[in-house]
């Protein structure tokens, strides 16, 4: 079994907004929950005792903050915005100082991950949707923090129409762009609206993402990528992780259908066309496993993170060589981290 490298993990979320100890097994976890959980948020499927069976050795651990126009608890203002992503923050520090997780901050740090023996994963933090920075200059506290990676929406957001928000990049949101740009912070295009996002990659000239998103082509909405954004992405040597959603592998799915419906088969389909498309190369994975979705919402394979090394197999018997395979399970991604991390913490 090789390790893998998860692109896109709501950890920070699920602990501090739903409560959930990633500490305990999944098992623990669901117990806890029962068979519905009361925060709709869908059957656990992610720990940290799941990601360490697994060999996850990094993920992509987001920072995300909700709207309260879509859920109670979330936020009215940009100081709440930023108060809430503070507190996920602080709770990726409080994970490192406790030994249960490696926050990567440099590359020091990423070689000590993957090629040690600690059996704890290393985290780098990716923000989803910018609204938690009250205006850009708040961009470089995150950063000294520990933040790499920046999605500007998510929804519509004062920085860029968003996912069923369409509309453009705002002033703020061009004034971003040069922030992350002088920070060296790369670009998520995940939840950019089509406008947004032609506009981000005509002016940032930075590193750029979509650190979990599948195929338009496969599967229509404003969610997934063009082949004129994947070929931007392949343009930018970028990345592309593919998502574990079956609504986002399959466009005839619901949940009526059941989980059983849907297969890893049906992601590699995704996988194939990109690869088709503009090579291999961009090919990674962002699971987004627990983000809004339950164990009810994936492939049939997937029942816990524990599962997703048998994502290696199903990309052989869709013709990825081994080489390949290992690529997309972590080398691909590996690349992209060494180019956007500084040498050292002070770097």
């Amino acid at each position: 079994m090789t390790w893998i490298i998860d692109g896109h993990e709501d950890l920070a979320f699920n602990a501090v907004v739903l409560g959930r100890d990633l500490t305990l097994p999944v098992a623990q976890i669901r117990e806890a929950e029962g068979e519905q959980p009361a925060h709709n948020e869908g059957v656990a499927t992610v720990s940290l005792p799941a990601l360490r069976a697994a060999d996850v050795r990094v993920v992509l651990a987001t920072l995300f903050t909700v709207p309260a126009s879509v859920q109670s608890y979330g936020y009215h203002t940009p100081e709440e915005a930023h108060g809430q992503a503070m507190a996920q923050l602080s709770y990726y520090h409080v994970l490192h100082a406790h030994g249960e997780a490696t926050l990567i901050r440099s590359l020091k740090a990423l070689d000590a991950v993957v090629t040690g023996s600690l059996p704890r994963p290393g985290l780098v933090v990716l923000m989803e949707g910018a609204d938690p920075l009250r205006a850009p200059e708040d961009l470089e506290a995150f950063v000294e923090k520990g933040v790499r990676i920046v999605g500007p929406a998510w929804h519509g957001t004062r920085y860029a129409g968003g996912t069923r928000e369409p509309g453009p990049l705002t002033d703020l949101g061009y004034a971003l762009l040069r922030e992350m740009d002088r920070l060296g912070v790369a670009l998520d295009l995940s939840h950019l609206a089509e406008e947004a996002c032609r506009q981000a990659l005509d002016v940032f000239p930075g590193r750029v993402v979509a650190s979990h998103a599948n195929s338009r082509a496969i599967v229509p909405g404003d969610r997934q990528l063009t082949d004129d954004h994947l070929r931007a992405v392949a343009q930018r040597d970028g990345m592309v992780g593919l998502v574990c959603y079956n609504r986002f592998i399959r466009s005839d799915w619901t949940r009526a259908q059941g989980k059983a419906a849907v297969s890893l088969d049906d992601l590699v389909v995704h996988a194939r066309y990109i690869a088709d498309l503009v090579g291999s190369r961009i090919l990674a994975l962002g699971s987004d496993l627990d983000g809004g979705i339950g164990r009810e919402d994936v492939p049939r394979e997937i029942d816990t993170a524990a599962d997703l090394p048998a994502i290696a197999g199903r990309l052989e018997a869709g013709g990825f060589a081994r080489d390949e395979v290992e690529a997309i399970l972590y080398g691909n991604w590996l690349r992209v981290l060494r180019e956007i991390l500084p040498d050292s913490e002070e770097g």
